[in-house]
Formats: C-alpha cells, sequence, structure tokens
C-alpha cells in the first residue's frame, strides 16, 4: 500500500504537470524579453512549408512570409551584441531564421523601442514563417 509521504508526492507531480510551459519561467537575464510562441523549431515548421537557406551562425530575414523575397543575413562576427541594429531604410522582414546560438528580439521599431511590438527568439535553429508585425530592426543578446 501506499504511504501518505508517497501519495502527497504524487500529488505534487500531479499538479505540476497540470501547469501550463508558458507559466513556468524560463532561465532568461532580466534584460532580455521572453521568447514567444511565434518561435518554431525546424522540425515543427508547418508541412508545405520550404525553409529558406540560412548557414549556422546567421540570422537571416526575408522581406515576405514563408521565406520568400529578398534575404537578408547577418553574423554574429560583424553584429555587436545588445546593440540595435536597424534594417535599411524602407525595408522590413515578414519571415525569419535565427541560427546564431543567441537570442535575437526583434522589433517593429527601427530604434528597437519597446512601444512598438518586439518578440525574442531563441537562437537554436528558430524558424519563423510569419513575424506577428514587419520587423525593422534586431538585437541579438549575449545569452
Amino acid at each position: 500500500m501506499y504511504t501518505k509521504t508517497a501519495l502527497a508526492i504524487a500529488a505534487v507531480l500531479t499538479a505540476l504537470l497540470a501547469v501550463p510551459a508558458a507559466a513556468v519561467p524560463a532561465a532568461v537575464p532580466a534584460a532580455v524579453p521572453r521568447a514567444t510562441p511565434a518561435a518554431t523549431p525546424a522540425a515543427a515548421v508547418p508541412s508545405g512549408t520550404v525553409l529558406g537557406p540560412c548557414g549556422p551562425g546567421r540570422l537571416c530575414l526575408w522581406a515576405k512570409s514563408d521565406f520568400r523575397g529578398r534575404a537578408q543575413t547577418h553574423e554574429l562576427a560583424t553584429t555587436d551584441i545588445d546593440s540595435c541594429v536597424a534594417l535599411p531604410p524602407g525595408t522590413s522582414a515578414q519571415s525569419l531564421a535565427n541560427r546564431t546560438g543567441r537570442p535575437v528580439t526583434t522589433y517593429q521599431s527601427a530604434e528597437c523601442a519597446e512601444t512598438g511590438e518586439f518578440e525574442t527568439y531563441p537562437g537554436r535553429g528558430t524558424w519563423v514563417p510569419q513575424t506577428p508585425y514587419e520587423v525593422r530592426a534586431f538585437k541579438l543578446w549575449e545569452r
């Protein structure tokens, strides 16, 4: 027969498993905005979607959704960490792949202002076929 301790442990484990993952805080530094469900690992991209080419260590941004249109690529070697990088004037992105190994925050604002929309995506092969807004700037984070 189960002891009271074993039953209590089982009840706690059951309660923990019922907590949605979004409610559990992630180990992300306070300065880095949290990742959102829009971030999609390559294996979870909807079937029929063709991933755009994006090499390891790069952030790739496409002008149109579903990795279409002209792509812009940025590498860690040429991008300042924790600095706002505005896309060229008159351009924006609507899909992206983050293969930098670091979190990246994309901004609706070309100045990385948090008064507009912004999202943070993990850097271990995150593919986003449709961003929730037009991306005009980004920041790569230390980790």
